[in-house]
């Protein structure tokens, strides 16, 4: 099913009277919005009309700086950028060319998916697991396929909600560098851990492998404030070796010249102090919800349901016995006023037809209550017609 068709189906989602497990949505009534105000202010009052000028491609120096400060790397190695979705654009637009082999977890994020694919690559699938990229079968993949760009996740990806192992980042990180693949990390959920251990990013593993030498690392990382603060402001930012810097410098001056003024000072004037304690209230909340589901699934899904347990984002996955097509199952549960995103838009190269998505980030304990409920009442009544439509071919 392509991604237009599931949007289609969605639209229909939008009924105040659905309950929408299906979007990737912050919590609206955790914005900081009094915390805004006030920057707001402050910034009309340090900058005036100067923030509402045209302004440096790269980015508002003082948040870049603060970028810096907290990843450890030069100012210069970060570019400002209008949401981590123009990240992955530019960034497929300045490294991809026509047939050009991306490889891609199974199943991976459909933004990036649709971010590249106007540049024409050819995908290969990296297979996963409960602990992210099978990174056995990803050599064996590196020695079969010229592969030139590994796009990964590796915190509690979308879909999926898995995390990649520190073994795994390890040796992703040096077998990619040893057949000189370029990585991108796409880490927008990574300070939204609400359980486990902090792991250090692929970009850190490269860096101290390659001596502290920024401009030495073959991975690319990317980060964004709009699941930490609001996604409203559409600030992200890249962080790359100079010469990819360098590049995307000039892709965005070509797409939108420079990311809103505003937008970049008032994100200013909230990281020291508003964004820590941000980060606090929005991984106890989303801990507590993706709990509350998770009790609920165990409590509502049918006998064959699987899924993943999250230590941290916004996603957990469900994977249903074979006979159960989700996407085709997805008008059925709206009729019950509940909605998912099927599982098969994000598999590069088709399949999934029996797994979903599902999101807690947004939704209270009696919509995730609901939700539960009628979405077991779905998929067992799928798999009792499956069973009878069996027994009658016997």
């Amino acid at each position: 099913m392509t991604a237009s068709a599931i949007r289609e189906i969605l639209k229909i989602t939008q009924e105040p009277s659905v309950i929408s497990f299906a979007g990737g949505l912050p919590a609206p009534e955790l914005f900081p919005m009094e915390a805004i105000k006030r920057a707001f202010d402050t910034v009309m009052e340090k900058y005036g009309p100067a923030s509402m000028q045209y302004s440096t491609t790269e980015g508002h120096l003082p948040l870049r700086e603060w970028i810096a400060g907290q990843q450890g790397v030069p100012a210069d190695r970060v570019q400002i950028m209008t949401g981590s979705q123009q990240g992955l654009d530019l960034l497929g637009k300045v490294l991809i060319s026509e047939g050009d082999v991306v490889l891609v977890e199974s199943p991976t994020y459909l933004g990036a998916l649709q971010s590249f694919q106007p540049y024409l690559p050819r995908y290969v699938e990296m297979p996963t697991d409960e602990h992210g990229i099978d990174i056995d079968a990803l050599e064996a993949l590196l020695k079969t396929t010229k592969a030139k760009l590994l796009y990964a996740v590796p915190n509690f990806q979308n879909p999926t909600g898995r995390s990649l192992s520190l073994e795994r980042r390890e040796r992703l990180v040096e077998l990619t560098n040893q057949h000189g693949v370029i990585v991108i990390e796409d880490d927008p959920y990574g300070k939204l851990r609400f359980t486990g251990v902090e792991l250090p990013s692929l970009y850190h593993i490269a860096l101290r492998n390659a001596g502290g030498d920024h401009d030495k690392v073959n991975v690319i990382y990317s980060s964004s404030f709009s699941k930490t603060l609001v996604p409203g402001l559409r600030d992200a930012w890249v962080q790359a070796a100079m010469p990819i810097i360098q590049k995307l410098i000039q892709a965005k001056q070509g797409a939108d010249l420079h990311t809103p003024t505003l937008n970049q000072m008032i994100v200013a004037e909230l990281v020291e102090d508003t964004l820590p304690k941000q980060i606090e209230i929005v991984k106890k909340a989303y801990g507590e919800r993706a709990k509350y589901m998770l009790s609920q699934i165990d409590q509502h899904f049918p006998e064959g349901a699987h899924y993943t347990v999250p230590e941290g984002g916004m996603f957990l996955w469900i994977t249903l016995p074979e006979s159960v097509n989700t996407v085709t199952l997805l008008s059925e549960a709206v009729k019950r006023k509940v909605a998912y995103v099927p599982g098969s838009p994000f598999f590069a190269l088709g399949g999934g037809e029996n797994t979903l998505r599902l999101s807690y980030s947004s939704a209270n304990p009696e919509q995730i209550e609901r939700g539960m409920k009628a979405l077991g009442e779905t998929f067992a009544e799928a798999l009792s017609k499956e069973k009878e439509v069996t027994r009658s071919r016997r």
